[in-house]
Order: structure tokens, then sequence, then C-alpha cells
């Protein structure tokens, strides 16, 4: 009898659930198909399916494993690139105009043909609806007005990308290896298309693409469901199914992993990573990220927009307690906005817990008493334990941070919309070039609430025209060895003067069962590769 895929979901679910029920009691449960892996994590701050707004870590990966794109980068060296739906490409040389050739014979798991025209209609879709990720697009002079021009088939399976300025061409194709670079199904979205809409509303929460898996169903905060692409052009995925399963609690997903009812662990505490190696049935694997975690103080806030006061943030940090117990294993202490394994990423961390420094600041600011103020915190680990220390250390020095606890999608709405007093978040490099976290951290050409470009900086309200400037220039300097200097020029000057307490870069860590094979975490959101795995 055939069983439907939301059937096997809902039976998967309820196996997991009974497992968190009766912890303890020693009963043996059934592993889970050899056909299907099921991924217990953290997925609440997914928001979207479509590429063209998706900008969340966990929709990262399922972007990554869903949508193809022009290129890619090689996961075990990013600075190598190579094509995925394109078969060439040539740069010509004013440095502006790039010619894709795309491989022959491929199709959507629609079955549609992929076409130049699809190719096109993605990048130009992605320029007219401008949702948060569309930056990374717009930077090379694109506009809803002149995006048809700029970006255009030019045969079948050919098409032309002329940029505005000739930058660095590694920094273009990179970008283009990008979520907001995904290719869609044009005729299949364009069917669904509501009043104009280029299909956003229906993308939502369906899929039009041709990656090794595709997106099947998705109930926000509870799973999501990928299945093999049959129509995929290269090796297909080796797995039928993968199903992510939103689990909070890291002890919860260690509970499922230890009785097999879950085949990967995405969020265990170092505790929990401690306390499963020394079972002969789990093992685990782990990258070094391009995310980078970070304490933000919004400058709307006359107080925490005082000089004095974001250096004094800066001393009221535990970074060595931090690094010894809540991140043990899965993060490193980075004080700097580029992570190491990104040109002219910066290793300096000269800050230390230090009250009495730290108070001094507070003095000098007019404020020896302290002050109020709240701290907007997404209730998973190791955030929330971070939060929580720093609350300590502050209240050392008189600050009173009150946490408003929230779940992913919540406390990034309110950040996007630069509500917040304090936000504590992490920041996934996009794509493997060091502008894609200068672009974010230390940009920001337009201060104003209504500006099209809202990138942390701006988040913030943190208006930094001569940095802004630095981060201009830096893109477009050719020479290797002068844009590295750059960077670490900026990083120094971010360091001291900036509303961003830096904390860590992650290393993940996924712990899993001793018959998944092939698993490899990524180094960036949208670069761990499910269609690669298998189970013996």
């Amino acid at each position: 009898m055939h069983i439907t895929l939301s059937r096997r979901v809902g039976r998967l679910l309820r196996v997991t659930a009974a497992a968190a029920l009766i912890a303890g009691s020693g009963a043996a449960l059934a592993a889970t198909p050899k056909d299907t892996l099921v991924v217990a994590w953290a997925i609440d701050d997914i928001i979207t399916m479509d590429p063209a707004e998706s900008f969340e870590i966990s929709a990262g990966e399922i972007m990554g494993n869903a949508y193809d794109r022009l290129v890619r980068f090689d996961v075990n060296d990013p600075s190598k690139l190579y094509g995925d739906l394109a078969k060439s490409w040539t740069i010509a040389e004013d440095g502006k105009t790039y010619t894709f050739e795309l491989k022959p014979d491929m199709k959507f798991a629609s079955g549609n043909p992929i076409t130049a025209e699809d190719v096109a209609f993605s990048l130009q879709r992605a320029v007219l609806i401008d949702k948060s990720p569309a930056f990374i697009l717009t930077q090379f002079g694109f506009t809803k007005d002149n995006v048809k021009d700029k970006v255009k088939a030019t045969g079948p399976l050919t098409l032309t990308i002329e940029t505005d300025k000739p930058y660095a061409p590694s920094f273009v194709l990179n970008c283009l290896t990008a979520n907001v670079a995904a290719v869609v199904d044009k005729k299949l979205v364009l069917s669904k298309e509501q009043n104009g809409d280029l299909g956003y509303a229906w993308l939502k929460t369906n899929y039009a693409g041709s990656g090794p898996l595709k997106i099947r169903e998705w109930r926000a905060n509870e799973i999501l469901a990928l299945e093999r692409n049959e129509n995929y052009h290269g090796e297909k995925s080796k797995l039928a199914r993968v199903i992510y399963r939103h689990v909070k609690e890291a002890a919860t997903q260690r509970l499922l992993l230890e009785k097999g009812d879950a085949d990967i662990a995405r969020n265990l505490t170092p505790q929990d990573l401690q306390a499963v190696s020394s079972n002969k049935d789990i093992k685990t694997t782990g990258t070094p990220k391009g995310t980078v975690y970070y304490i933000s103080l919004n400058q709307k806030n006359e107080t925490l927009a005082k000089p004095e006061v974001r250096e004094a943030m800066k001393w009221l940090v535990d970074y060595a307690g931090i690094g010894d117990t809540l991140i043990k294993d899965i993060g490193v202490i980075h004080q700097n906005f580029l992570p190491v394994g990104l040109l002219g990423a910066s290793t300096e961390n000269p800050y230390k817990l230090d009250v009495e420094k730290a108070k001094a600041l507070l003095a000098k600011a007019g404020l020896p008493n302290g002050f109020k103020v709240t701290m907007d915190v997404r209730t998973t680990q190791p955030v929330q334990g971070i939060a929580e220390n720093f609350q300590q250390t502050a209240k050392r020095a008189g600050i009173d941070i009150e946490i408003i606890p929230g779940d992913g999608r919540q406390t990034l709405t309110k950040y996007r919309a630069r509500n917040h007093d304090i936000y504590i978040g992490q920041w996934g490099a996009d794509y493997w070039d060091p502008h894609t976290n200068a672009d974010t951290f230390v940009r920001n050409p337009d201060n104003s609430d209504n500006a099209a470009s809202k990138p942390l900086a701006w988040r913030n309200a943190w208006d930094i025209p001569e940095l802004t400037k630095k981060a201009n220039a830096a893109v477009l300097e050719r020479d290797t060895e002068k844009r590295k200097a750059m960077y670490q020029e900026m990083q120094a000057e971010f360091r001291q003067t900036s509303p961003f307490v830096m904390i860590y870069q992650m290393t993940e860590v996924a712990a899993y069962r001793a018959n998944v094979q092939g698993l490899k975490i990524g180094p960036t959101s949208d670069s761990t590769y499910m269609f690669n795995v298998s189970k013996q």
C-alpha cells in the first residue's frame, strides 16, 4: 500500500515524541528507516522557503540542498569555485560583463527544462522582489529599473550579467554562490503568480527548484521534509528523504539520538557532546564555520549610543569563562567581524572581563550608577546561556539587563525592524569573500528608517559614512595583499568604536549515529549537503 509523505512524516514524529516520553525507561525503539535521515535541529528561525527572501541560518541549509545556482564553491577548499548549472564562464576585458554557458539537458523537479531564461528570471526576480538578501545582487548596480537589461538570456543556454564596476572577479562569482542567486522554475513560478507578485505568496511555502533534494513539506516550528529529486542532473541523492524535526532542547536531541529515533543531532551542548563521546554507536564531526556570534547595541537608545557605554560593554563579557564552558568544542573566542578563513581576518582579541574598567567608563559617560535596558534573546543554547552570563557580569557594573526571550522568528523580526535595545545573535557568511561580512558590519550607506539596504550596522542605527567608504574601496581592490590590509584596518577601528560586542566564531559540531556515512558540515549555512549522506 502506498503511504504518503505526510503520513510517513507523521509516523516518524509520533515515534520520536514517544521516545521523549519514555526517557529512562530503557525501552528500545526501532531505528529510523534506512532510506530516511532524521535530523534533530532547532529550526524555529525559518520564515520562508523562497530563496529570494530566505535569509536565515537553518533555511540556508535547506536552500543549499534544494536549489541549484550558476556556481558553487568547493566545501573542502572554499577558495575554489566550480560550475553548478554553469558549464563555463568568461569575463570581458572591461571586467564588467560575465557570460555564462549552461550545461545541456537539465530539468527542474517539475520536469520543465532549465534554460538561461530561468536563470536570468531568478536573478531579476530577487532584485524586483527586493527582500533582505537582495543587496547581495543589488550591490552590483542592479535596480528594479535596469536589472532586465543588465541580466539577460542571450540564447537558450547562454546569459550575460553586466556589473556597474570592474569588481574583483572572485567577489562577483562568490556572490553568485549565495542562496539569493538560486535558480527557480520560471514557468512554474509564474503559473502561481497572484496580482503580479512573481509567485512570491506561493513560493513562501512551496518549491520550484532543481537541486538534489526537493522540498515536500514545511510546518513552521515542527518539521521540514525533503525528498529525492529524480530529475536532478547530477548524482542522485543517496537518501530517499531527509526530515528535519524542530527540537529545541539539546537534552531532547541527545535522547532521540541515543534511542536511535534521530540520526543526527545538531544543537548539542558541550556537556551533551562529552556525554555521548563514550557511546560507540555515536560519532561526531565538526567544521569551523564562517559564522560569528555577537551582542549588538541599538544606537537609537541614547544611553547605548554613548561611546563609553559601547566600550564598557566589551569589558563586561566573561570571554574566558564562556570559552571554557558554554562554547567548549563548539566555538572559539573571536572579537572581529571577519571569521578566520576569510581573506584579511584578524585574530586580535584585546578584550577581557574587567568590571572596574567598565565602571570607570560608565562614570565617564555620566552613568556611575549604571542603567536599565532590555535584551532580546532566542531561547536556544548557547545563546541563552551567554545572554544570562552577560546579564550577571553587567549587573556587577550596575547595568540591569532584562532578558526578553523568544523564538528565532520573533527575535529576528524585531531586530530587523530595529525595535530592540540589545540583541544577541549570529551572522553567517553568505558567500566566501570578506565583503560578505564587511558589507553588513561596517557598511551603512543610508541610516534612515526607510533605507533600501538594511545591513547589521543599519539594524543597530550605527551611522558610519567613513567606514562605509573604506568598505566600498576594499571590494574594488584587485591587489590581494592591499585588500587584505584594508580589511585588517577596518577590523581594528570596528573593535574600538562599534556597537557590536563580538564574542566567538562557531565550530559547528553534529553528533550522528554510527551507521550514517558521508556527513560533512559545510563552512557556510548553505553548504552542509545532506544529499551526499547515506546510511548503512
